[in-house]
């Protein structure tokens, strides 16, 4: 359920990782990378290694360089599970002492894995972004994937917090078809409630499902929505 941007760092997979952990030791073991405008007890320090991406493991991440390095020719960076932040103000410590080497970093997010391509902004992400993402990751796994059909079909900003709340409302659940649904639909509202079995056997679910999903809901890759 991963989703990719355009890969501008040029490790993937176990090699990615492999770079992500050298990057982090150079960062937080060398002071040669310390540009000498910046005194070291104006940043404060953090062990990187408790926000780095532990591989790919289905946690919201971002690959933060900066604009400066970019057009340096350099895309040295980390990969930073934002599950891992207590709130958006830490987040933003750990990028300044990721990239203390510059006396004013202007972070560039090159990459991002495992939340929604509509959330994701290449020129870094404001508080409220950061909060959506979040509440993203509090998701479980079958209610990402419902989620990130919600998104597709109607729509969202990246900073719209309210989109849970939405989605939380609108989502019926997954079934095999629209024809299961409106049979749910028929059983759980006792339509047929005191009808003879005989009679039961000549309503037409599947002529009742087009017309549950004409307007009143919506159906994609399993997945329910009731039109808000």
């Amino acid at each position: 359920m991963s989703t990719k941007s355009l890969s501008i760092n040029s490790a993937s997979g176990a090699d990615s990782i492999q770079a992500q952990e050298q990057s982090v030791k150079s960062f937080s073991s060398s002071s040669s990378n310390l540009n000498n405008c910046v005194e070291v007890d104006e940043v404060e320090e953090f062990d990187l290694s408790l926000y780095a991406l532990k591989g790919f493991n289905g946690n919201p991440a971002v690959y933060v360089g900066t604009y400066g390095k970019y057009n340096s020719g350099s895309l040295r960076g980390a990969w930073l599970d934002l599950t891992t932040f207590a709130d958006y103000d830490e987040f933003l410590a750990v990028c300044r002492f990721l990239h203390r080497d510059e006396v004013s970093p202007e972070f560039m997010a090159q990459d991002f894995t495992d939340f929604p391509r509509e959330f994701y902004t290449e020129g870094f992400m404001s508080e409220r972004e950061f909060d959506v993402i979040q509440e993203f990751a509090n998701l479980d796994d079958d209610e990402r994937e419902a989620f990130e059909v919600y998104v597709a079909a109607f729509g969202s900003s990246r900073d719209d917090v309210s989109i849970f709340d939405n989605f939380r409302e609108a989502y019926q659940g997954k079934w095999d078809s629209e024809k299961d649904f409106a049979e749910f639909i028929v059983d759980e509202c006792g339509m047929l409630h005191g009808t003879p079995d005989f009679v039961k056997n000549y309503f037409d679910y599947e002529a009742f499902a087009r017309d549950l999903f004409i307007d009143d809901y919506y159906f994609d890759s399993g997945f329910v929505f009731r039109r808000m």
